[in-house]
């Protein structure tokens, strides 16, 4: 009798530790793209994309220096074309003093007007492969001013008609 006794009383113990036990609980969002084998132009390190990110300032030179990065290409039918939605540029609240951004992707300068320039061959295209996205900043004629700035590239990347 008294082993039964003690069996329920330990049995009640953790059951009562249970009911008052700390609880931590986490949400957090995931996503993935998924995307079509024929077409596609994705960032080869997928951890930057959607962060901002920072155009250094070199001390040494006095230079704001540029951005590199690689993207994923493949299309199975033809080159791919690419172009800017708006002039890209820094911003700090005045307009004299933007900076403005030359971006290349394969090696060719995009602009934003409104006809996209190919920036992958066909042949390329075809057989898929990394090509490197480049941000360089294009020093002001008055030099860079002091300030904290803010800007936004925007691509357009399409499948050029065969």
């Amino acid at each position: 009798m008294i082993k039964q006794s003690a069996f329920a009383l330990c049995v009640g113990v953790m059951a009562c530790a249970q009911a008052f036990a700390a609880r931590e609980e986490r949400t957090f969002e995931v996503w993935a793209d998924i995307p079509t084998l024929g077409f596609y132009v994705l960032p080869a390190e997928t951890n930057w994309i959607h962060l901002e990110q920072t155009l250094p300032w070199n001390r040494n030179t006095s230079k704001l220096e540029g951005l590199r990065k690689n993207f994923d290409v493949k299309h199975d039918t033809s080159a791919i074309e690419a172009r800017l939605d708006a002039e890209p540029y820094l911003f700090n609240g005045r307009e004299d003093q933007n900076i403005y951004l030359r971006v290349t992707f394969n090696g060719q300068e995009l602009s934003h007007d409104a006809t996209p320039r190919e920036v992958v061959s066909a042949a390329q295209a075809m057989a898929g492969g990394r090509f490197a996205l480049e941000i360089q900043p294009k020093e002001p004629a008055g030099g860079y001013k002091p300030g904290t700035y803010y800007g936004t590239v925007q691509l357009i990347f399409s499948a050029a008609a065969p």
